[in-house]
């Protein structure tokens, strides 16, 4: 198994290229993510961490440089490639929670294990497991809309790891939470992430929850340094 669940090797990336209204947002961005590693990227709005999250995470691709996830390189792939890779090996958080307002807490995390061909009952069992692990297993009935806000992104999470996936990518997870509830959802994520061995890296603004991480990055003039 490779020691390494993602490289990220000088990715540039700019968008409107050849434009008065050109901006380039990653200059040579280059960082490494060894397998169970959590890491803090740190920046101000406007720097370029939602890009490179969703770079590494493959919703987007970089104008040069490489992604490697798990040993692969996923630069070259072609859409479905990249789709199936996304499915299998990644989970994404974001801000807000995105969550299928139509569908139970227990059917949002159920729905992406049947698109991965999982079958019902073990998607099923794998989603109460998830939920009791957070905290939110008396909830798996309800719709986002008759859950607060921290038990919404809570429910983010366990969708995001629904599929096992080797490498977390969360952007500002708890970034639209009071501080009393981020604490409680931070904590509930950092748990979630130990127990399952996840490698992950966390984009936050929030320097006390980035403390408790492995490491701190920056993101500064479209480079990555440590912090």
């Amino acid at each position: 198994m490779n020691e390494q669940a993602l490289v990220l090797d000088a990715i540039t990336k700019t968008y409107n290229p050849g434009k008065p209204s050109a901006v380039k947002v990653l200059r040579g961005a280059s960082l490494t993510l060894d397998r169970g590693e959590v890491v803090a990227l740190v920046a101000p709005s406007g720097a370029g961490k939602s890009t490179l999250l969703h770079i590494a995470g493959l919703l987007d691709t970089p104008d040069s440089g490489a992604v490697v996830i798990d040993g692969a390189d996923m630069t070259r792939l072609g859409d479905h490639a990249r789709t199936s890779t996304r499915r299998g090996q990644v989970g994404f958080i974001y801000q807000f929670h995105h969550l299928l307002p139509e569908f139970s807490a227990l059917e949002n995390i159920v729905l992406p294990q049947l698109a991965n061909a999982v079958p019902q009952r073990e998607a099923e069992a794998r989603a109460r497991d998830l939920l009791d692990r957070v905290g939110v297993g008396a909830r798996a009935t309800h719709r986002p809309a008759a859950l607060s806000g921290g038990e919404q992104q809570r429910v983010a999470f366990c969708r995001a790891l629904a599929n096992s996936p080797s490498l977390l990518l969360a952007d500002e997870p708890t970034g639209n939470l009071d501080p009393a509830t981020s604490e409680q959802v931070f904590g509930a994520l950092m748990a979630l992430v130990r127990d399952t061995g996840l490698s992950a890296l966390i984009a936050t603004h929030n320097l006390d929850l980035a403390r408790r991480m492995d490491r701190i990055v920056r993101l500064d003039a479209g480079v990555v340094v440590t912090s």
